[in-house]
């Protein structure tokens, strides 16, 4: 939902308030190659009913076109390139979650057009179903899942389509291996075997440190999955674990998100989520799928 008023005067306060240290401390940041890879993410893009997971269409578009003008738009693969060997501009990657058809309207056909890389997480049983989301049910208001036939177009003409589980479900709160092994890996194999294309990428429901479980990143990896992505709001910066992006909401105004994208101070002190280290797993069997 947009910022309120009083809270946009705020906001904007202190984003032009720390404007000049941030572009100081930015520039010095991206000479040495530590400049920010930031993963966005978003769920609809719609300009009936908005609520909390919706952005409207409108202030999608301004949203690109200034994330274009000050950052370089990257792939998930891209993405992790810099994380690994450094980055010297702001980078900053595209995803979805869920998979709403309406993004079918004008939001996927704008990220084509403008050429702007995308991840497109979309949870299974909603799409081989025709299920609506269970959020959207709960207020009443239940919407379309994408089709598999959407899903396939989106594949051909460029956007990567990412696992997003079986049935949404918190998996932090799994104790079943065979359980969560269904949601994070067979799902995700079903979802690739479906479309036609290579599955890389897993984003986790939620995404908060809660959601997350250890083993769901360690059977990730074992799968063959390309990196793994949360969703509690941290930054990704060269040096860090390529295999897990920590991702940001975008939201629906264009201020908060240049806020957020130009490296809000306060946000570096989110906490990144460490209960699982790469480095201590093994070589995984398999090449990635």
């Amino acid at each position: 939902m947009s910022l309120s008023f009083p809270a946009q005067c705020l906001l904007s306060a202190y984003y032009h308030g720390t404007y000049p240290y941030r572009l100081w401390r930015n520039r010095r940041a991206a000479a040495v190659g530590r400049a920010p890879v930031i993963v966005l993410f978003y769920h609809r893009i719609a300009d009936e009913d908005p609520n909390d997971w919706t952005c409207g269409y409108a202030t999608f578009a301004r949203q690109m076109r200034w994330l274009k003008r000050h950052c370089d738009m990257v792939s998930l693969a891209e993405a992790q390139r810099r994380i690994r060997r450094g980055n010297h501009r702001p980078a900053v990657s595209v995803t979805f979650d869920d998979g709403y058809a309406e993004n079918c309207d004008r939001a996927v056909s704008l990220l084509l057009a403008e050429r702007i890389p995308c991840t497109y997480f979309v949870t299974v049983r909603n799409v081989f179903e025709g299920l609506p989301f269970p959020h959207d049910v709960a207020r009443g208001e239940p919407r379309a899942p994408n089709t598999l036939d959407q899903l396939r177009d989106m594949a051909a003409a460029g956007i990567e389509i990412g696992a997003h589980t079986r049935t949404h479900a918190n998996l932090g709160s799994i104790a079943d291996p065979e359980h969560l092994y269904d949601e994070v890996v067979a799902a995700g194999e079903e979802l690739q075997t479906a479309i036609g294309r290579p599955v890389r990428y897993f984003a986790f429901p939620y995404g908060r440190h809660a959601n997350l479980h250890p083993s769901a990143f360690q059977m990730a990896y074992e799968a063959g999955y390309d990196g793994v992505c949360s969703a509690y709001g941290g930054y990704n910066f060269p040096g860090d674990d390529d295999f897990h992006l920590q991702r940001i909401h975008a939201g629906d105004d264009l201020l908060r998100l240049a806020n957020w994208v130009t490296v809000d101070p306060r946000k570096l002190r989110v906490a990144r989520y460490d209960d699982y280290r790469l480095s201590q797993l093994p070589e995984p069997a398999g090449a990635p799928s």
